[in-house]
């Protein structure tokens, strides 16, 4: 259906499947966010998202709340409706059989087991279909989840917290506190979204790090009522210097290090696992590490809180998919530690320019996301 035909109720009940949607960003990975709204002679007789992956999408939920006013309705949904058997049945079989007469998907699916598979389900059975309204909103839900499904890697986000001239610590490696505490509580909210966080040994060892979503410093109770979900902690030590007496193993959530090298002398917690990738440079291959984070783990959106070489080196990688970058009203100094470490650069063309998206006052600090050029 070309967009000119959407009317303007189309929107409405597109927008509200979308809401919907975003209230499973911190609890449906690897799965993506979907919502579904039905809709029968003008009015929302049932609606819902996907909250867990393994328990009802978001049709399904939306079917169970409308019952038999299913019948003759229309359903807009943020991501075309399933067509595979997997944890739970196919959703295109779901709203077939139970009589709905028009689909509306914001987006085709990118995931090669539907790929337009849900929509033909549809079609073939008399049902109306369209899709594309609101599809970079729909795109926009779930960027990590179709990076991976359409490059087979993750989407990155880097953190950062420096002061006005750029520093991140002291000289003396003093960093507490350079942000404010509504900075660190936003932070929090930003883990609690994320399938993983990555880091590097060196991050670990100097700060001592847990890495975990402190629930009690969250700015605000989360849209739903299940527990928060802790991400993977993914650590990068090419050198095997973790030891399982750290702070970061004191929490029986799953770890993930990746090395060149398994020490196989250590005794980790069960928790514990490795990943042995390539070498590349004495270090640890980032690119393979990454691919095989997001093909064989299913992580689709990680995010990176790591010290200024590794964060250097993904930058010069160009593995960095955006930047939250908070900055304090503070002045650090010339030798206080910078934000990122890279080659030196020769020429401004080799410089990594951004596209500012956001530019937002959290408390007295300010938060920039940004993405490369």
């Amino acid at each position: 259906m070309p967009l000119s035909h959407f009317t303007e109720q189309d929107h409405i009940y597109m927008a509200r499947a979308i809401a919907l949607a975003k209230q499973g960003r911190f609890t449906t990975t690897p799965n993506p966010n979907v919502g579904c709204v039905l809709v029968k002679n003008g009015t929302i007789v049932g609606e819902g998202f996907h909250q867990v992956a393994g328990q009802g999408h978001a049709e399904v939920n939306a079917l169970l709340m409308a019952g038999t006013q299913a019948t003759g309705a229309t359903a807009y949904v943020t991501l075309e409706p399933c067509s595979h058997y997997g944890r739970t049945p196919p959703c295109a079989e779901g709203l077939k059989a139970a009589g709905v007469v028009k689909v509306i998907a914001a987006m085709v699916d990118p995931n090669p087991q539907v790929a337009g598979k849900g929509l033909a389900i549809l079609a073939d059975a008399g049902i109306e279909v369209a899709s594309g309204l609101l599809e970079s909103e729909a795109r926009l839900l779930n960027r990590g989840f179709l990076k991976r499904m359409e490059q087979g890697m993750p989407f990155i986000t880097c953190k950062m917290a420096a002061s006005l001239d750029g520093k991140t610590a002291l000289k003396n490696g003093q960093s507490k506190w350079i942000t404010g505490s509504p900075a660190r509580q936003d932070v929090q909210l930003q883990r609690a979204q994320s399938c993983a966080i990555l880091t590097g040994a060196d991050t670990v060892l100097m700060d001592d790090a847990k890495l975990n979503v402190r629930v009690d410093e969250l700015p605000e109770p989360l849209p739903t009522q299940l527990p928060v979900r802790q991400p993977v902690r993914i650590i990068i030590d090419s050198q095997n210097r973790l030891t399982p007496d750290l702070a970061l193993f004191s929490i029986a959530s799953e770890i993930i290090i990746i090395t060149t090298e398994l020490d196989k002398s250590v005794q980790w917690p069960h928790y514990v696992s490795h990943i042995v990738v390539p070498e590349k440079e004495c270090k640890v291959d980032l690119k393979i590490a990454l691919r095989q984070l997001a093909q064989e783990q299913q992580f689709n959106h990680i995010w990176l809180e790591a010290g200024a070489t590794l964060a250097g080196k993904m930058a010069e990688c160009h593995l960095i998919d955006e930047y939250i970058i908070y900055l304090a009203p503070k002045l650090l100094g010339n030798d206080a530690k910078s934000l990122l470490n890279f080659a030196e650069l020769t020429s401004m063309q080799n410089a990594v320019d951004l596209t500012i998206n956001e530019c937002v006052l959290i408390g007295n600090d300010i938060r920039i996301t940004a993405i490369p050029r």
